[in-house]
């Protein structure tokens, strides 16, 4: 069957299926098969990515192009409503397939799931993905690394950097500071973090690591000190309730700052994980003080210390995840929840925020402080700098 051509969309270039046979079903194609009615994508935005697609200079692949295809149909035409196409039909069947695999998601979260997949194959290419970024309700400031939108109450900021599962580089943890504060001015009630794609958070981008200033290590560290305090003092000064929605694994500072948040929903697929003694470092996130108030220091220290990654059931049994939602159903069921909360007083949520975290607020500051400078120490010895020139090597090998 190679060389027959699949036709995606009016909009989408001619492509080629290849070996056909490896696609007669498609339980590999991985899709989120529920979602929000409220966040997907505007039709301007899909659009965009429309356009965007015809830019790609290489083929993404027969896997990627029946995702492109299925999510398109789904956005433009809503639910598979064709009958199945007859056994001989190899490239109607697939292509079938793929879009019935998508099963009842709303035309606006597979709008949304589009533009984020497109985005992710752009910047792949080493484009840029920020002009599929939803413009901020109301006005105000747009991120190369962010998705900020305001809708029903709710600030949502979107990690947007999907082709390296939101690994988290300097630009995006300066966007993100911007956001918070941004947020908490904003006229919204509660504000979402969450992740573009599969990925809640990879963690930190280790080719930060990379980029030595003329000042040598002792400058890199000391840059990356200040960044990382001002980075989880937005956590702990922020005023609103503050809500992750954590849509898949999670790793390193993404998951260290959740003890701040004051609700962490999960899908069943997250995990999280802590692997700092695994690169020479140590923890952050005022996690040092958190987890161990939150699990009892044996749990605590089997994830800081001991680099134990734990499924989504685990880390809610220890409490610090909030709840857990099936997957099929995990977008739905949290974004409806979130409007109804969002309708709770203002003032009212803030305040009583206030009460619960002011009595710990000047504790967590000195926390972060003592994290911050024994990460310093640590970037700057021997043993960090193996460890992490260990992992790229590995990643190299890969």
């Amino acid at each position: 069957m190679a060389g027959v051509a699949l036709k995606l969309s009016a909009p989408l270039r001619f492509v080629k299926l290849r070996s056909l046979s490896r696609f007669s079903s498609v339980p590999s194609l991985r899709f989120h098969t529920a979602g929000s009615p409220t966040m997907g994508a505007t039709v301007e935005q899909f659009e965009q990515a429309k356009n965007k697609m015809s830019t790609l200079k290489n083929d993404p692949g027969n896997e990627a192009k029946l995702k492109i295809y299925a999510l398109f149909k789904q956005a433009s035409q809503g639910p598979c409503n064709t009958p199945k196409p007859g056994m001989l039909d190899f490239v109607g069947k697939v292509k079938w397939d793929a879009w019935n695999s998508l099963g009842s998601i709303s035309q606006d979260e597979a709008r949304q799931q589009y533009c984020d997949f497109i985005g992710s194959l752009v910047a792949a290419e080493g484009g840029t993905s920020a002009s599929l970024a939803a413009e901020p309700a109301g006005g105000g400031a747009t991120y190369e690394t962010l998705l900020v939108t305001t809708e029903d109450k709710i600030t949502t900021i979107k990690l947007n950097h999907p082709a390296k599962k939101n690994a988290i580089t300097t630009e995006m943890y300066n966007d993100i500071i911007a956001a918070l504060d941004q947020a908490a001015k904003d006229d919204s009630v509660i504000t979402v973090i969450t992740g573009a794609g599969d990925f809640y958070c990879s963690g930190n981008d280790l080719s930060n690591f990379t980029k030595i200033p003329e000042g040598g290590l002792q400058e890199m560290a000391q840059k990356g000190g200040d960044l990382l305090r001002s980075y989880v003092k937005a956590y702990i000064d922020f005023p609103k309730p503050l809500v992750a929605v954590v849509n898949g694994p999670a790793v390193g500072i993404s998951v260290t700052v959740m003890g701040l948040f004051d609700l962490v929903y999960a899908t069943d697929r997250a995990t999280f994980h802590t692997p700092f003694s695994q690169l020479g470092q140590s923890a952050e996130g005022c996690s040092s003080y958190t987890f161990p108030k939150i699990m009892g220091t044996a749990k605590a220290s089997e994830m800081l210390l001991f680099n134990k990654k734990l499924s989504a059931e685990q880390a809610c049994e220890l409490g610090l995840v909030s709840e857990v939602f099936p997957d099929s159903s995990f977008q739905t069921e949290v974004w409806s929840r979130l409007k109804k909360y969002a309708q709770l007083p203002p003032n009212s949520l803030a305040l009583s925020k206030q009460l619960i975290r002011s009595v710990e607020k000047q504790r967590l500051h000195d926390v972060n402080d003592a994290e911050v400078e024994r990460l310093m120490e640590r970037w700057m010895s021997d043993e960090c700098l193996q460890a992490v020139m260990s992992f790229f090597q590995n990643k190299a090998k890969l």
